[in-house]
């Protein structure tokens, strides 16, 4: 086992990104913890493969017509980022933001606002909400189009305090109806023509059409409204100026924080009825909300550089999302080190394991933890691990391998090798014996260190981080 700096580094690099290998942590191990945090927070390079090789490559992920190519092309830039919390903040986003494709019918659009939370993922959270409320994507997604000064539509401003900002039990019916009243004719322009147009695929190889945002003034109920307990002419705005100023926003946002980047909790609907794992987390959480103006980046400086997060308690307490499991097992791999066919089987392997990009189960995204471990979702994600992980002829595989059987390693420390360079991974100690078994059982050569490679991938620690 490495340093504890070394091990510390390998779970930040775990939850504030999608894992990192043996040469990326000798590199971070030459700095400061908190500089590699403020890093990952401001990062330096955000490079990618990028959008000229993969769109000219995947004629589909430059249409976007299907629901597939948006969650094809976000993958590529999972795997291939150089700043991986800013991909990291965007998947989760995504979850509490969730909106499919199903009802959306529109892949370019949904890309869309990916590239919205990935511009705002880790900025002030009223700008984000004010993002969202004008975004095309969820316009649609929660019938916003057909919210009308005289005629609400509720779904979009019970959705945003239910789901989106405080939580059940932190407002009334009647602010729902005035959330509701305060995005009248916060709409798509053009509606009717632009929806029909864009269902047209006509237009290859630029895809459909994509919607944008518009104000409707004639259609805005400027009516007097009561939200929260404060009464004016509210327009959307407002309304998320009001939201973003109560505590219980704060605390329903460092929950779903903590879920996601600390350890698994229950899921959203029980939130009302079950207590935070950690109620002094989520006070901190909350305090740094305030105190940094509704940043999330400060907010996630705080929680990276917390003793809540440092503590040895909480490693390994999270189910990877497929998401997640797909993209750390890729750039271990180094199989996406251009443009490939497979991508396509990639993402439907992802899917196979529980997690369609673009198109979660319902509004309230994805159920996360132990729910991701079903008997035939596991299977998908140990083969996947597995085939990747075991082939020698994958780049960061052939790398891993020359430089464990290089270095003469023996067959006591075969396995302390390969879980350093598939990056400082911990298993328990039952696990652990069973594959120093493996390792004593014949000489170290490539094809045993191949193998050891795909029993860690197979085992329970690797599908937790």
């Amino acid at each position: 086992m490495g340093s504890e700096k070394r091990r510390l580094l390998a779970h930040l690099m775990r939850r504030a990104g999608f894992g990192a290998t043996s040469e990326e942590l000798d590199r971070l191990e030459r700095l400061d913890y908190d500089r590699v945090v403020d890093d990952l927070l401001d990062p330096p390079d955000t490079s990618w493969m990028g959008d000229h090789l993969v769109r000219r490559f995947h004629h589909e992920q430059s249409g976007m017509i299907s629901g597939f190519g948006p969650g094809e092309y976000w993958l590529y830039r999972m795997v291939t980022t150089k700043a991986p919390l800013v991909e990291k903040a965007t998947l989760f986003w995504h979850n509490v933001f969730a909106t499919g494709y199903p009802k959306v019918v529109h892949g370019k659009v949904l890309s869309n606002q990916i590239a919205m939370l990935r511009r705002n993922g880790l900025g002030r959270f009223d700008d984000l909400l004010t993002a969202l409320s004008r975004d095309p994507a969820m316009i649609v997604w929660l019938d916003n189009q057909d919210n009308h000064g005289g005629a609400i539509n509720e779904n979009y401003g019970r959705e945003l305090l239910e789901l989106f900002s405080m939580g059940v039990g932190s407002y009334s019916e009647d602010d729902v109806k005035e959330a509701a009243r305060a995005f009248t004719g916060w709409t798509i322009a053009n509606t009717e023509y632009m929806v029909l147009r864009s269902n047209r695929d006509s237009d290859w190889p630029y895809g459909r059409i994509a919607w944008r945002f518009e104000l409707d003034e004639g259609d805005h109920d400027d009516g007097v409204k009561t939200f929260l307990g404060e009464t004016g002419r509210f327009n959307g705005e407002d309304v998320i100026g009001i939201i973003c100023r109560q505590e219980a926003t704060a605390r329903f946002i460092a929950r779903h924080m903590y879920h996601f980047f600390v350890a698994d909790e229950y899921p959203v609907p029980q939130w009302p009825h079950v207590e935070p794992r950690d109620p002094e987390a989520i006070g901190q959480l909350t305090d740094a909300y305030f105190s940094g103006g509704y940043s999330i980046r400060e907010m996630l400086r705080t929680l990276f550089k917390s003793d809540f997060f440092k503590s040895e308690d909480v490693r390994y307490k999270r189910v990877k999302s497929p998401a997640e499991l797909a993209s750390g097992v890729l750039r271990l791999s180094g199989h996406l080190d251009r443009p490939r066919r497979e991508m396509i089987v990639h993402a439907l392997r992802m899917q196979y394991m529980g997690q369609w990009l673009h198109n979660p189960p319902s509004v309230e995204g994805w159920h996360q933890g132990e729910e991701w471990i079903e008997t035939g979702s596991l299977v998908e994600r140990v083969n996947f691990a597995c085939e990747q992980l075991g082939d020698a002829d994958m780049p960061g595989i052939a790398s891993m391998v020359s430089r464990i059987v290089g270095e003469g390693v023996s067959s006591d420390d075969l396995l302390a090798r390969c879980l350093e360079e598939l990056g400082e991974i911990e298993l328990a100690e039952g696990t652990r014996e069973s594959l120093n078994d493996y390792a004593a059982a014949g000489p170290v050569d490539d094809e045993r260190a191949v193998g050891m490679l795909r029993l860690v991938a197979a085992s329970p620690d690797f599908q937790r981080c």
